[in-house]
């Protein structure tokens, strides 16, 4: 087996077990905040709040440095440094006692995170550039999986051991993929030469006037804003197309578990359609029917509607973000591809922050179907932008031409 397919297997067979375990946690936090003696409601969701955001917070800070890291001593490392220190944080959760350290230990777990990133980074790194953006296509289908059995294996868990053990079950978990990384994945990294090191100290200045970069950054953050402004949103939304009070709360993981389907089916497809036509065009296409399914969920009044509208936004959802770091590892500059990666998921993660957090708020003003609508909206700016950028912003072989794909220019 090619030593790149022998890679992207072994970290898909990673990341999935590694995203079923940490996904088993973040639906319990509220519980967990309410078993360390917080009672009062009011004061659960938003110790909760803050518990989530702190990870996301610290994660958008530290991305770039790990990602500097990784061009100058190897992008396996930044994996397995990721890997170690998070299971080391995420068991010691399972010994907090009050929600102050609870949120100390997920801001330090979001300095030191940075698994999935830094493995995309490998595997963009060690693939040939012909073949990037099926195999991130195949990786993203990988942890999307892992994200979908998470909460169903976390409620399992729950009952039989406790919320307390699943945090040490999670970094058990972890500590036995890092190790499997550690002796099974393979990259031929080079050590930087003194040029290439002395062009690292420029190396924000040289990423950010490297054409589309910056721009590709912006779609990143769009992405992940127009998908998370939503998401929490998802459960209250089901109570309210459902008609009675039964399996509300089977429905309410069943709706992002479709998604998530869906988006595991299309990642490898879409991602050998990029490598074969051009990875602009799979992101702009998927974009614009990102755009058009996310529109129906505002006025469905049934489950059924919003499972198929759900699955078929998906489907378009799976060649999104593969999409945008294909085309950030065919333009990153040489030795530098870590760290343009960590800004890159700078902006995610700032994105996965800000998300919920202003979704959340304008709910209160325009309700649930008003932030359904904001997210369509959002998706048609980031289509947009991505053709303005991709008509002038590349070089001629780069260049989006439209009227190939059956739209005037």
């Amino acid at each position: 087996m090619e030593l790149w397919k022998r890679n992207l297997l072994i970290l898909w067979i990673a990341s999935f077990f590694f995203m079923s375990s940490m996904s088993m946690v973040i639906p319990f936090l509220p519980l967990y905040v309410q078993e360390l003696g917080v009672d009062d409601p009011d004061q659960v969701m938003s110790w909760a709040g803050l518990i989530v955001g702190a990870n996301f917070l610290s994660a958008f800070l530290f991305a770039p440095l790990w990602g500097a890291l990784g061009d100058r001593f190897g992008r396996k490392l930044m994996v397995l440094r990721s890997g170690f220190g998070m299971a080391i944080t995420v068991s010691l959760m399972g010994f907090a006692t009050s929600p102050l350290q609870l949120l100390l230990l997920r801001f330090l777990n979001g300095m030191i995170s940075g698994f999935i990133p830094a493995a995309t980074s490998l595997i963009a790194v060690t693939t040939p550039k012909e073949k990037v953006g099926q195999a991130l296509g195949i990786f993203q289908s990988g942890h999307v999986a892992g994200t979908i059995m998470g909460p169903f294996l976390g409620g399992l868990l729950a009952e039989w051991i406790g919320f307390r053990e699943i945090f040490h079950y999670t970094g058990i978990v972890i500590l036995l993929m890092t190790l499997l990384v550690w002796l099974a994945v393979r990259e031929q990294f080079k050590k930087p030469t003194e040029k290439q090191k002395k062009a690292m100290k420029g190396a924000f200045s040289t990423i950010i006037r490297t054409q589309p970069l910056l721009p590709l950054f912006t779609v990143g953050f769009l992405i992940q804003f127009s998908i998370m402004s939503a998401q929490p949103l998802l459960p209250l939304f089901v109570q309210e197309v459902h008609p009675t009070s039964e399996y509300v709360a089977f429905f309410a993981g069943l709706v992002p578990a479709v998604t998530g389907l869906a988006n595991m089916v299309a990642a490898p497809f879409l991602g050998r359609l990029g490598d074969r036509k051009g990875t602009q065009y799979v992101l702009f296409y998927s974009l614009l029917g990102a755009a058009c399914f996310s529109v129906p969920q505002a006025f469905v009044h049934s489950i059924g509607a919003l499972l198929v509208v759900r699955f078929l936004l998906g489907l378009c959802i799976g060649g999104l973000t593969p999409s945008v770091n294909a085309l950030i590892r065919k333009f990153a500059p040489a030795g530098q591809e870590s760290t343009t990666f960590g800004y890159a998921n700078s902006a995610l993660f700032m994105g996965n922050m800000l998300g919920p957090i202003l979704g959340g708020l304008l709910a209160g003003f325009i309700g649930i179907r008003g932030v359904f609508l904001l997210g369509a909206v959002l998706f048609a700016v980031n289509l947009l932008w991505v053709k303005y950028v991709f008509e002038h912003r590349v070089d001629e072989s780069q260049r989006l031409r439209l009227s190939k794909y059956w739209l005037p220019q």
